[in-house]
């Protein structure tokens, strides 16, 4: 959705090219990944186990989408639209007072609404705008990016690990990238291949849903500065 919002306002010409490559590497994460995060981590640090996870309290689970939006509206107008959807969703269904609406939109709406982006995505893909060799550099530089953000979540988590307290698996660092929740499936799979009992799943999935709000507001910085040009 980042990359569909972003080149509608920057480039509609592109749009339906982008949302190809996007959704491919989403799809080839299990591909594009593992090999990388092999690469970059030792046996040993694939098998570090994390510590157990803090209870999140309902009060914190409902101020977090409310306290995130009113940050990047006031700081950040341009990427507002992206993250309050996102922040709308997620305090619907935290807040369990709205649990009709909650359902509606977690299954029947998100049907509607993937079949509609599809249909209006693939309008675009029309043979005189998409067979282009412009298209082959956005799918080049889009499978450059995804293992760029892979390398340098796995090495920022090694870092961390210099400095901190409680050990951290550098695979999760991996899940940063806006890819929900793949990339953190990936990272538990690559995880459990050096070690049967250690789960990473939950742990990934921190930096998975900060990959995405992050992309979101990296968007709306993009957005401001282009569009001030």
């Amino acid at each position: 959705p980042t990359a569909i919002y972003l080149s509608g306002k920057l480039a509609p010409e592109l749009l339906g090219a982008i949302a190809v490559a996007a959704y491919s590497y989403m799809a080839l994460v299990p591909l594009i990944q593992p090999p990388i995060m092999r690469a970059l981590t030792s046996e040993k640090e694939r098998k570090i186990r994390m510590v157990q996870l803090r209870t999140v309290s309902k009060r914190e689970k409902i101020l977090f989408p409310v306290v995130l939006l009113l940050l990047v509206a006031l700081l950040l107008p341009d990427a507002a639209p992206l993250l309050g959807m996102f922040c709308f969703g997620n305090l619907m269904r935290e807040s369990g007072v709205v649990e009709r609406l909650s359902d509606t939109v977690q299954n029947g709406l998100i049907n509607i609404v993937t079949i509609f982006l599809g249909l209006s995505v693939g309008a675009k893909l029309v043979a005189d705008k998409f067979l282009q060799p412009q298209t082959l550099g956005i799918l080049l530089l889009g499978v450059i990016a995804f293992g760029i953000g892979t390398a340098a979540g796995v090495l920022m988590a090694k870092l961390m690990n210099l400095c901190s307290k409680n050990k951290i698996n550098p695979l999760i660092g991996s899940a940063g990238v806006s890819a929900v929740p793949m990339a953190a499936r990936v990272s538990n799979k690559v995880g459990l291949e050096s070690d049967p009992q250690n789960f990473l799943l939950m742990h990934a999935m921190g930096p998975n849903v900060a990959g995405v709000i992050g992309s979101a507001i990296a968007a709306g910085v993009m957005l401001k500065y282009v569009l001030a040009m």
